[in-house]
C-alpha cells in the first residue's frame, strides 16, 4: 500500500479495490500476512512508518472495568520502540483504587501487548491502539489488575483441570433517540429479529460488526432483540434494543471482547446523536439487558462442553454447572453491580431469580443451548454452557475469572452427581420449596462473597485484600 494512502482508506477496506480480499477480517492480519500471535515490535513500528501514524495509544482496563488511554505522539523510532516494547508508568492507586491497592506500592508500569494492535476507528488523526497488562514495583503482574486476575485464572484452569476455558459474552444493548415521523413501526417489547425499516439501529449494529472485526474482535453475529420502549411523558425518548453475540476465545481474549465492544458501540451511537446505554433496566417494566457469559471447556483443542449420548453431560460441563450453582451469588460482585440489576431480575422477564439449570431452559439461572447441525449431523458450533445472570453493569475481566474459579472447584466437588441432581430444572419443578433464590440486594452478594471467599482467592488469584475491599464496597452501596 502507498505511503499517502489515507487514514480513512486504512480503516475502510471497501475503498481499496486494489487489496483483493476482505479475509481475514482483521484489518492488520491482511496487512501484514501473519496471525496476530506472530506479529512483532519490528512490524508494528514499520507500519508507523510506512502509513503516518500519528498517535500510539495505549489502552488498558481499570478496576471499574471501562478502557482507559494513555497517548503518545512518539518523537523518533527510539521513542516509538520503547513505548511499544517497554510500555509506560502510570498511578495505580487512581486506576485500582476500588481494587484496595496499597499507597505505598502504586506506581504500576503499563506494558503493550503487541498481538493486540488495531487501527482506532474513531480518531480523527491516524491513531495506532494496543492493549496493555499492568506491572508492578516488583517486575511481576499486578496482583490488582483484572487483567492480570482474568489470565491466572485461565492459567490455574487449565493446570488444575486440564481445560482451556473459552467464553462469548451476548453484548445487548438499547439505543436511544427522539422519536421522528418514520419510527412509527415498532411496539413495547416486540423487537425480537425485527429488521429495517421496523429498526432505526440496524445500520449502526451492522458497523459496528465491521469495525470490530477490523479490530481483531471476532464475531458470531448479531441481531435486534426484544426490548422496545416508546417515548412517554415523563421520557420523550425512544429505546431499541439490540445484541451483539462475540465468538468464543480464551477467557482474557474474551473479556477484552467485550470492553471493546461496549467501548465501539458507545463511540458509534455519539458519533450519530444517539444514546447508548447497557443498564440492566432502561425503564421499569420492560425488558432489561443481560450480559449472558457462555463458556466451552476446551481439552486437547477439542470444546467438550456437551452432553453424551445418554443426554449426560460431559465432566467438564458437569464442573461448570456444579461451580456455577454453587457461586452464582457471589459471581453478582461482578455481574450485576448497579441497583438496577436486582429490578431486572425482579421483574422476571426470562430473568433467573433461583440456582437451577437445564438443557435449552431460559429461565434458568445456567443453561445448556441447543446446537446447530449441518445436513451430515455435524455441529457447526461448539456446545456451550450458558451462564444467564449478569447483566450490562458486569465486569468481564473479573467475571470471567470468578466462573473459571468456579469450575476449578465443581471440578474438585465429591458430590458433583447429587450437585447436579438437587439444582437441575426438573427436581426443582417437583420440589420447588427446595429452590435456592439468587441474592436480591447487594449486602445478600457480600454475604455470598464472604462465604464462598476462599474459592476465589485459592491459588492467590483474587488476593485477599482484593476481596475485603470488594466486600466492603457491596456493604458501602447497600
Amino acid at each position: 500500500m502507498p505511503q499517502d494512502t489515507p487514514y480513512s482508506a486504512l480503516l475502510h477496506p471497501g475503498i481499496l479495490a486494489d487489496e483483493g480480499q476482505l479475509l481475514p477480517s482483521s484489518r492488520l492480519e491482511r496487512m501484514f500476512g501473519k496471525s496476530p500471535d506472530q506479529w512483532t515490535a519490528d512490524d508494528l513500528i514499520e507500519f508507523v512508518r510506512e502509513h503516518r501514524i500519528r498517535v500510539v495509544s495505549l489502552m488498558h482496563i481499570g478496576g471499574d472495568g471501562d478502557l482507559k488511554t494513555l497517548d503518545f505522539v512518539p518523537r523518533d523510532f527510539m521513542h516509538l520502540r520503547d513505548v511499544i516494547t517497554g510500555g509506560e508508568r502510570a498511578d495505580g492507586s487512581s486506576l485500582f483504587g476500588m481494587m484496595g491497592i496499597q499507597t505505598g506500592k502504586s506506581d504500576i508500569v503499563l506494558r503493550p501487548r503487541v498481538r493486540s494492535a488495531f487501527l482506532n476507528p474513531f480518531s480523527p488523526v491516524p491513531t495506532l491502539s494496543l492493549l496493555c497488562g499492568h506491572f508492578g514495583p516488583n517486575g511481576l503482574p499486578l496482583p490488582e489488575s483484572p487483567d492480570t486476575i482474568v489470565r491466572y485464572a485461565y492459567e490455574r484452569a487449565r493446570s488444575q483441570t486440564g481445560v482451556e476455558l473459552h467464553a462469548l459474552g451476548e453484548v445487548e444493548y438499547f439505543l436511544g433517540k427522539t422519536p421522528e415521523a418514520e419510527d412509527v413501526y415498532a411496539s413495547n417489547d416486540r423487537g425480537y429479529h425485527t429488521t429495517s425499516p421496523f429498526v432505526f439501529g440496524e445500520t449502526l449494529r451492522r458497523e459496528a460488526m465491521v469495525l470490530l472485526a477490523e479490530m481483531g474482535v471476532p464475531i458470531k453475529y448479531s441481531h435486534s432483540e426484544v426490548g422496545f420502549i416508546e417515548a412517554s411523558e415523563e421520557d420523550n425518548t425512544i429505546w431499541e434494543q439490540h445484541e451483539i453475540e462475540l465468538a468464543l476465545q480464551p477467557l482474557p481474549l474474551a473479556a477484552e471482547a467485550v470492553a471493546l465492544t461496549m467501548w465501539t458501540l458507545r463511540n458509534l451511537a455519539h458519533q450519530k446523536g444517539m444514546r447508548c446505554s447497557f443498564a440492566p433496566v432502561v425503564r421499569a417494566g420492560h425488558a432489561g439487558s443481560g450480559m449472558h457469559f457462555h463458556t466451552s471447556p476446551v481439552v486437547d483443542g477439542e470444546h467438550v462442553g456437551g452432553f453424551d449420548e445418554d443426554g449426560k453431560p460431559d465432566e467438564p460441563a458437569k464442573w461448570l454447572i456444579a461451580g456455577l450453582s454453587h457461586v452464582g451469588g457471589a459471581l453478582m460482585t461482578f455481574g450485576n453491580r448497579v441497583p438496577s440489576s436486582f429490578v431486572r431480575l425482579s421483574q422476571g422477564k426470562e430473568a433467573p431469580n433461583t440456582v437451577t439449570w437445564g438443557q435449552f431452559n431460559r429461565k434458568a439461572l445456567i443453561r445448556i443451548p441447543i446446537l446447530a447441525t449441518d445436513e451430515n449431523g455435524r455441529y457447526v458450533s461448539p456446545p456451550t454452557v450458558e451462564f444467564r445472570l449478569p447483566d450490562g453493569s458486569a465486569h468481564p475481566h473479573l467475571l470471567l475469572a470468578g466462573i473459571a474459579q468456579g469450575m476449578i472447584a465443581g471440578h474438585s466437588l465429591d458430590d458433583l452427581d447429587d450437585r447436579l441432581e438437587q439444582t437441575a430444572a426438573l427436581t426443582a419443578e417437583k420440589h420447588p420449596e427446595a429452590l435456592v433464590k439468587v441474592p436480591r440486594s447487594f449486602g445478600e452478594v457480600a454475604t455470598a462473597l464472604t462465604e464462598t471467599r476462599g474459592l476465589f482467592e485459592a491459588g492467590k488469584v483474587f488476593p485477599e485484600h482484593v476481596i475485603d475491599r470488594l466486600i466492603e464496597n457491596l456493604k458501602t452501596i447497600e
